[in-house]
C-alpha cells in the first residue's frame, strides 16, 4: 500500500495527489474539448420530443469555438532563441530543430487554447548525444489529460510534476512523479481498459531504489504553458467566456431550422370532412386514418360537403438571421476576436480598419506571447541541463513572430524608413519575422556583396565632379 502521509517530498502521496487533481478534471477537459471539436451539448427540446429527431437537432451545431481558438494559435509562433547579445544562438537552434518545434510548438499552443493548458517535457534523448558524450535534449509536447503540475504555494514555482498515461500494448497504465533533482515511475498493478485507477493499491512502485532517479536538470522537468490564468484561479480555453453564447447560437440555429422545415412543408389544416377512425387489434386503441399525404404527386379529395383546405401563413425567417448574426458578433466581441472573422457587412474595407479591429485580438496575443515565452525559455533552460553544455540560458530570450499582420507592401515601406534613420540590417530582418538563422544570413549575404562591391572599384579612380582637388586661384 502507497503511504498516504501529506507531505509534497513523498512521492507516494504525490503520486495519489496529482492522479486525483487529473482525474477531476477529465471531465472538464472533455467538455472542453467538446466545444473544440463542434460537438457541445445538442438544443433541448420538449419532453415528448422523438427520438427521431435527435437526428435533427445534430445539424444545428455550428462551431464557432474552434474559430475562436485557432485565430489565436495562428498568429502563435515562435522563430528561435536568441542570446543575450541579440545574436542567434547555434546550440539552441539545433535542439530547435532536432525535436522540431517549429511545428511542436502549435500543437501545445492549441492545447491551451481549446483545453487551458499544454506541457513540454525535457528529457535525455535515446538516440543522439552531444560532443561531450551526454544524451542530446528531447522535447516533447504533452496533453493536459496525461499531466499536472503543483505549484509552490509561496513563491508560485512548479515543484513536483506528474506524468501518467495507459499503455495500449500492455494494457498497464504508468507514471512519473517529478521533482527537481528525481524522478519516482510507479506502474497500475493490474491492468486496465484505459481509465486511470487512483486509489493506494492500484499502484506499484518500480524504481530500484527507494530514493528515485536522480538527473541533473537543476529544476522540475515538465514545463506547463496555462492560457492567461488569473491570479488566484484556474485557466480556461480560450472560449471559456462565451460558451453559453455557443448554446444561444445552437438554439438558435435549430429554431430557424424547425421554421425552415415548416416552412417548406407549410402546415395545413382541414375542415368538414369525417375522417374514419379503426381499432388496432394488438392494442385495442382507436385511431384516426391519416388519408392526406402531402407530397408533390398526391391530391387531396374529400367527399364532405362542406369540406374546406387551407394553409398556415409562412414563417419570416429574417428574425432568426438577425439574431444569429447579432450572436455571432457579440461572441467574437466578447473573446476579442477580429469581427472579419465573420464579415457580415464588412465590404471592401481598408487596411486602416483591419488593423482597427485587430486590436484587441493582437493584444491579448501578446499577453499570450509573454507567457508561452517565458515557459520555452525554461524549456531550452532545461535542454541545455540536459546537454551538459556550460552556458548559461537563463538569460536566453525567445523570439516571436509579430501577432499583427501587415501587408508586404506597408512592411516593405516600414522597413525603407527605418533602415533611413540608421536601423541595421538585422534588426530590419528580425522586424520583418524572419527566423535568427534568416537573419544570420541575410546579413551574411549583404556583407559579401558589400565586399564584392568593395573589390570592384578602381584603385585610382577617373577624376569627376565629386573628387576633383580644390584649384587654387592664380593671378595673371
Amino acid at each position: 500500500m502507497l503511504d498516504e502521509t501529506p507531505d509534497l517530498d513523498n512521492p507516494d502521496f504525490m503520486l495519489l495527489r496529482l492522479g486525483r487533481r487529473m482525474r477531476k478534471r477529465a471531465g472538464v477537459l472533455d467538455e472542453w474539448w467538446r466545444y473544440y471539436r463542434g460537438r457541445p451539448p445538442l438544443p433541448m427540446l420538449p419532453k415528448n420530443a422523438q427520438e427521431a429527431f435527435v437526428e435533427f437537432q445534430k445539424k444545428a451545431r455550428t462551431n464557432l469555438c474552434v474559430v475562436i481558438a485557432n485565430a489565436t494559435v495562428h498568429r502563435l509562433f515562435a522563430l528561435g532563441v536568441i542570446g543575450p547579445d541579440g545574436e542567434p544562438d547555434e546550440q539552441a537552434s539545433r535542439w530547435w530543430q532536432m525535436n522540431r518545434i517549429d511545428s511542436r510548438q502549435k500543437l501545445v499552443w492549441r492545447l491551451a487554447m481549446a483545453q487551458s493548458t499544454g506541457y513540454m517535457l525535457v528529457g535525455p534523448h535515446p538516440t543522439r548525444t552531444e560532443d561531450n558524450g551526454r544524451p542530446s535534449p528531447l522535447i516533447t509536447p504533452e496533453h493536459p489529460s496525461e499531466c499536472v503540475v503543483e505549484y509552490d504555494p509561496e513563491t508560485g514555482e512548479p515543484v513536483v510534476g506528474l506524468k501518467a498515461w495507459h499503455n495500449d500494448l500492455d494494457g498497464y497504465g504508468y507514471a512519473r512523479v517529478f521533482y527537481d533533482d528525481r524522478s519516482f515511475p510507479y506502474r497500475t498493478k493490474e491492468r486496465s481498459g484505459g481509465r486511470l485507477p487512483w486509489g493506494p493499491d492500484s499502484w506499484v512502485y518500480l524504481g530500484r531504489s527507494d530514493d528515485g532517479e536522480p538527473h541533473d536538470l537543476g529544476r522540475m522537468p515538465l514545463v506547463e504553458f496555462a492560457r492567461m490564468p488569473d491570479l488566484g484561479e484556474d485557466p480556461e480555453p480560450e472560449f471559456a467566456c462565451v460558451m453559453d453564447g455557443q448554446d444561444r447560437v445552437n438554439l438558435g440555429v435549430l429554431n430557424r431550422m424547425g421554421a425552415s422545415r415548416y416552412t417548406g412543408f407549410r402546415q395545413k389544416w382541414i375542415k368538414g370532412h369525417k375522417f374514419a377512425k379503426k381499432r388496432d387489434p394488438e392494442t385495442g386503441l382507436i385511431t384516426v386514418e391519416q388519408p392526406f399525404v402531402p407530397g408533390p404527386d398526391n391530391i387531396w379529395v374529400s367527399e364532405g360537403e362542406q369540406a374546406q383546405f387551407g394553409q398556415f401563413e409562412a414563417t419570416d425567417l429574417r428574425p432568426f438571421l438577425e439574431e444569429h448574426a447579432s450572436d455571432v458578433r457579440d461572441m467574437l466581441i466578447i473573446s476579442q476576436t477580429p469581427a472579419y472573422y465573420y464579415a457580415g457587412d464588412l465590404v471592401n474595407i481598408s487596411a486602416d480598419t483591419v488593423a482597427g479591429l485587430d486590436i484587441m485580438h493582437v493584444a491579448k496575443c501578446r499577453e499570450h506571447i509573454a507567457s508561452f515565452g517565458e515557459g520555452l525559455e525554461d524549456v531550452m533552460s532545461l535542454a541545455a541541463a540536459q546537454a551538459g553544455v556550460p552556458e548559461d540560458y537563463t538569460e536566453a530570450t525567445v523570439r516571436w513572430a509579430d501577432p499583427q499582420y501587415l501587408s508586404p507592401a506597408v512592411q516593405a515601406d516600414a522597413a525603407t524608413k527605418l533602415k533611413a534613420v540608421g536601423y541595421p540590417l538585422d534588426v530590419l530582418a528580425e522586424r520583418l519575422g524572419e527566423t535568427p538563422q534568416q537573419v544570420r544570413r541575410i546579413t551574411a549575404g549583404a556583407a559579401s556583396q558589400a565586399l564584392l562591391a568593395a573589390s570592384l572599384l578602381p584603385a585610382n579612380p577617373a577624376p569627376t565632379a565629386g573628387n576633383l582637388p580644390d584649384q587654387g586661384v592664380t593671378g595673371g
